[in-house]
């Protein structure tokens, strides 16, 4: 059963934090907050927060174990942009885009190979 998490209107280009989101994709939690914890990037603490967040759901809603998630996806896509105005020379005016993103975690249980041997018997 697969767990999300969602953070909306984080105030960080997604393209910054897609370099952050690469670096955790497809690996267990465990070794993801390992990864976010000593990451360098502005966007690593806000994910490691969410991703906390994402395993509290999963051990408070579902009854799963920590030790047992993996990151199955992680989206980043564009939010809504602020757009300023910078005055310029002559009269003109050029546009800033601040932008923002939308942060979608989703966990799953690994299958242990447990599973996997009861399963084949029975088919």
């Amino acid at each position: 059963m697969p767990v999300r998490a969602k953070l909306r209107n984080l105030r960080i280009a997604p393209r910054k934090v897609r370099m952050v989101a690469d670096l955790i994709r497809r690996k267990p939690v465990v070794e993801a907050e390992n990864i976010l914890k000593f990451t360098v990037k502005r966007a690593a603490p806000v994910i490691l927060k969410l991703l906390n967040s994402a395993v509290a759901n999963a051990k408070n809603n579902f009854k799963m174990e920590k030790d047992n998630l993996y990151i199955q996806r992680i989206l980043v896509d564009e939010g809504p942009k602020m757009k300023r105005w910078l005055p310029r020379a002559r009269g003109k005016a050029d546009e800033i885009q601040k932008k923002t993103s939308h942060i979608t975690i989703i966990l799953d249980e690994i299958k242990g190979k447990a599973e996997t041997k009861t399963q084949q018997k029975k088919q």
